[in-house]
């Protein structure tokens, strides 16, 4: 080969290097640099589309991802769809107390309609249990049993896919027509003489196994766990001995027999007599059903009585709130029973069945979506990132979107107060999110530089333990907004 080959063939890759230096990396290439080599071995989705449509960036875009909390979205989105009077007082969810007469002797019921307000706090000034039994010392000085009554739902308390270990905490207690004081029992745990059990502070309805220790020093790592349906609380770990005191939530098995057991407390502390027992009226499954499809119709009982007083909750678009700036998994599950009570029995899938009806109007591809509950516990829930926008973009179009946007969480503020605080997206990102076990999500609305707004789904499945990805989803979002 003579020289003047040798210079020809290597011209072209002298002339195409200088180009190939200038031309900029794709943003969907600088959103992977971001995220890839966070928590390496993680499954990323994420689609970004502008006002118009038109996709910015997809990555995974239909894979499908655990969506953990996002599944708020789609539960509150369908109370939207499908409920009316939501800013009103809701007349229909109130608990009720009556007193039926059986062999002689008067039984006090108190009845659940999926109210998620009711209190029992001493301070309680509305949806107070107290008005509820006051309203039967004022009947009666003498009762036999105390009845709690959730039979308006079927008796699904857990739904298909949640983690047992759940059950024994705030996160995963159960669900019930019945509820009261959030289905949560609150514990003290205080610390006492160095080497000793700490003192433990808590109503009589659960037992504790103290196996704690109050220690010299260092950080409090009290920890606690009780057999699904048991009654007695293992606590471990320690707490220092000049500690503050560590405030625990424990879940409830039985919200019905719980709440039945507050109000007979209450009666007696009112000179109220009960001679019988706390019991319940739970509404089976029919034989053979799988707990998922459908409950079987309440049971028999006496005549009905008219209630000796009935509550009014506030407003569903309080829960509805609620449920999606705090991301309160109970509500989110009596929210979901009773969007399906309205056309069926008030079941997991009842509810469902709305939630699909409502994404076969938004043209969100059957694939794109699959959910055992309400509130994103399930292990078993999926979601595609291409069809969560889908759906985000529909709901923008709703009579009700503007408001059911309104209960979303807040860049700076509620679940997002530690992300985008101080930055570009500082109260100009409007997003659900989502953590379990090796999963965050994160979805909504970004108020781009531009001041166009952007539609948005990002997932992270996967992610291994010990490792973070919040962060550099965060970067990635933070590095979009910048470009629009």
């Amino acid at each position: 080969m003579n020289r003047l080959t040798r210079v020809l063939l290597a011209l072209p890759v002298a002339l195409a290097s200088p180009l190939a230096a200038e031309r900029p990396a794709t943003l969907q290439s600088r959103v992977d640099a971001v995220l890839q080599p966070a928590a390496p071995g993680t499954r990323y989705g994420l689609v970004v589309v502008d006002q118009n449509g038109a996709e910015m960036v997809a990555i995974n875009p239909d894979q499908r991802f655990i969506p953990a909390s996002n599944t708020k979205m789609f539960t509150t989105a369908a109370a939207f769809w499908s409920l009316a009077d939501l800013a009103a007082p809701d007349a229909v969810g109130g608990a009720a107390v009556r007193i039926e007469r059986s062999g002689g002797a008067r039984d006090v019921i108190l009845e659940g309609h999926g109210d998620a307000w009711l209190s029992s706090a001493p301070d309680c000034t509305t949806d107070c249990l107290a008005t509820l039994a006051d309203a039967v010392a004022a009947k009666t000085r003498v009762v036999r049993d105390v009845i709690g009554d959730d039979s308006l739902y079927p008796d699904q308390r857990w739904s298909p896919g949640m983690s047992w270990n759940n059950i024994p905490t705030r996160s995963g207690t159960a669900t019930s027509a019945l509820t009261l004081d959030d289905n949560e029992l609150p514990v003290t745990v205080t610390p006492s003489a160095l080497g000793k059990p700490p003192l433990v502070t808590l109503p009589p309805y659960y037992t504790i196994d103290n196996r704690a220790l109050s220690v010299a020093s260092g950080a409090t790592t009290i920890d606690f766990d009780r057999a699904p349906n048991g009654t007695v609380v293992g606590l471990t770990g320690t707490i220092a001995v000049d500690a503050k005191p560590e405030a625990l939530r424990l879940g409830i098995d039985d919200p019905a027999h719980h709440a039945a057991w507050v109000l007979r407390r209450m009666l007696e502390a009112r000179g109220v007599r009960v001679t019988g027992t706390v019991a319940v009226r739970h509404r089976p499954l029919r034989p053979g059903d799988d707990p998922a499809i459908r409950g079987a119709a309440p049971p028999a009982r006496p005549p009905v009585v008219e209630p000796l007083a009935r509550l009014t909750p506030p407003p569903l678009l309080q829960d509805l709130t609620r449920i999606n700036k705090v991301s309160q998994n109970l509500d989110a599950e009596l929210m979901l029973r009773r969007i399906g009570l309205k056309s069926g029995s008030g079941s997991i899938a009842d509810g469902q069945t709305v939630v699909r009806a409502m994404l076969a109007e938004a043209k969100v591809p059957r694939p794109a979506f699959d959910f055992s509950d309400g509130s994103g516990m399930s292990s078993y829930n999926r979601v595609a990132p291409r069809g969560v926008v889908t759906f985000l973009r529909w709901i923008a179009l709703q009579p009700w979107g503007a408001a059911w946007r309104a209960t979303l969480p807040v860049g700076g503020e509620g679940t997002l107060t530690r992300r985008f605080a101080g930055t570009a997206l500082d109260h100009k990102i409007f997003a659900k999110t989502g953590t379990l076990n090796a999963t965050n999500a994160l979805a909504g609305y970004i108020m781009a530089k531009s001041g166009a707004t952007l539609t948005f789904a990002i997932y992270a499945n996967d992610v291994p333990d010990g490792a973070s990805a919040t962060k550099a989803m965060d970067q990635a979002l933070l590095l979009i907004a910048s470009e629009n």
